[in-house]
């Protein structure tokens, strides 16, 4: 199978440039500035801009266990029209993947209904040390720990367990960092004001700067001590930049971040208007946060953009604040909303690839993927920087129908997205076939 994508502008490792693309089965084959191959489909990229696809680090698609929010397949089908081509899932789902055998099952799953390629987390306890020593990282992307409560057993809280999984394991460590007690003991104190109905927008005074940078520069500290690789999830304080560095290539730091784009979308005043439908954790802070996550993400503190996807169900999100779960879903939006901080000039399109696309592979060492580069794979996307359209019911496919953009006005779309060489999203309309592969990484020192 042949694909030749014509008169395309290229926007990779820090260039653009006019190119033609030659995708043949899986793979980019060719790069070159006028293709005459004959091709079994020609599209005209004419006026478009191809990127490599995204690599979403952070995702939840509920499944197993929570599919009444979200599964595998559906989330994955928002994710590849989002521009989302792999993903990382995380493995508080129901049960918890904290056994090699509960990871299998997972992989079976992301192999019977993943549109995108696919990596689980394996997830560490206070008492799986054993389970999680056990992980091949040639096919598992790294070992989750939530030093912040979370689902489940999965609350690492044993300073001693901490250090042996830092100490043990030359895998990536990823991490949520909120303090625990910081967080109960704020929890409290609004509880005895105003009983379970705390207005949420409180949320970001109670998951405070101090439960997150408490636990985030302990984190650190930690993985200083022991050598390990730490990856530290949806920051969302300016604080927590200072503890990182820019002044060395990503593929030589061993302790790195990510933000989220909520984090660099909201702030604590749109509580007022959007509730519990922005209620995240580690929760949007204040308009210095966000500015303090765009400088950081700008001069390379911060080296990842990614969604922590995390679909609940209308009702859920209705109920009061100690009752209504955090989390939200983004896989189908988090490109189109960088586009839109492009379009302000906020942040480069290379910018924007680099963080998305390039810095995810390199971080976590997916193998041929993450680069518009020959001999790759053709995870690619096609956006169309000219179109207008707003975010509403009737174009999610998010499982649970909702999102907190509704009624965001877009100025640029997704028109295609290739999975392994296979055009799986063309102009709203996704293929029959799943094309998605197991992610694989490449083990290095």
């Amino acid at each position: 199978m042949k694909t030749l994508i014509k008169n395309v502008k290229i926007v990779n490792e820090g260039n653009i440039f006019e190119s033609d693309i030659l995708i043949e089965n899986d793979l980019i084959s060719k790069i070159e500035s006028n293709i005459s191959e004959a091709a079994d489909q020609i599209i005209d990229g004419s006026g478009k801009y191809l990127l490599p696809g995204v690599i979403d680090d952070q995702v939840h698609f509920r499944d197993p266990g929570l599919t009444h929010k979200g599964d595998v397949e559906s989330e994955s089908r928002a994710a590849i029209a989002g521009g989302i081509t792999s993903f990382i899932d995380q493995p508080n789902t129901v049960p918890n993947a904290v056994t090699q055998e509960l990871l299998a099952d997972k992989y079976e799953i992301g192999a019977r209904k993943a549109y995108a390629n696919y990596g689980f987390m394996m997830g560490g306890t206070n008492d799986n040390l054993e389970e999680v020593l056990k992980t091949n990282p040639r096919n598992v992307p790294g070992i989750k720990l939530f030093l912040g409560s979370s689902t489940g057993n999965m609350l690492v809280d044993n300073p001693e367990t901490l250090e042996n999984i830092f100490g043990s394991t030359k895998m990536l460590i990823a991490v949520h960092c909120e303090d625990e007690a910081t967080i109960k003991a704020n929890t409290q104190k609004y509880m005895d004001e105003y009983g379970e109905d705390i207005p949420v927008k409180f949320h970001h005074l109670i998951r405070s700067e101090e439960a997150c940078y408490k636990s985030s520069s302990k984190a650190i500290e930690l993985a200083k001590k022991t050598g390990a690789r730490l990856h530290v999830f949806h920051l969302s304080t300016a604080k927590e930049m200072e503890l990182f560095r820019n002044d060395i290539p990503l593929k030589d730091k061993k302790i790195t971040a990510e933000v989220c784009v909520h984090h660099l979308t909201f702030t604590n005043e749109d509580y007022d208007t959007k509730g519990g439908l922005i209620k995240w954790n580690p929760a949007v802070k204040t308009q210095a946060d966000k500015d303090g996550l765009w400088e950081a993400l700008l001069d390379d503190r911060i080296d990842v953009i990614a969604t922590d996807h995390a679909p609940h169900t209308w009702e859920e999100k209705q109920n009061v604040y100690t009752k209504c779960p955090s989390g939200a879903p983004l896989v189908q939006h988090s490109l189109v909303v960088m586009l839109e901080n492009y379009k302000t000039g906020k942040i480069s399109l290379e910018k924007i690839v680099e963080k998305m696309s390039h810095n995810p592979a390199i971080l976590f060492r997916v193998e041929k993927r993450g680069f518009v580069r020959e001999g790759y794979k053709a995870d690619l996307v096609l956006v169309d920087l000219n179109e207008d359209w707003t975010v509403a019911k009737e174009n999610l496919l998010y499982k649970c129908g909702w999102s907190p953009l509704e009624g965001m006005n877009l100025h640029s779309k997704v028109t295609h997205t290739f999975v392994n060489g296979h055009l799986v999203y063309d102009n709203g309309k996704i293929a029959d076939e799943k094309f998605g592969e197991r992610l694989l990484f490449e083990v290095g020192e």
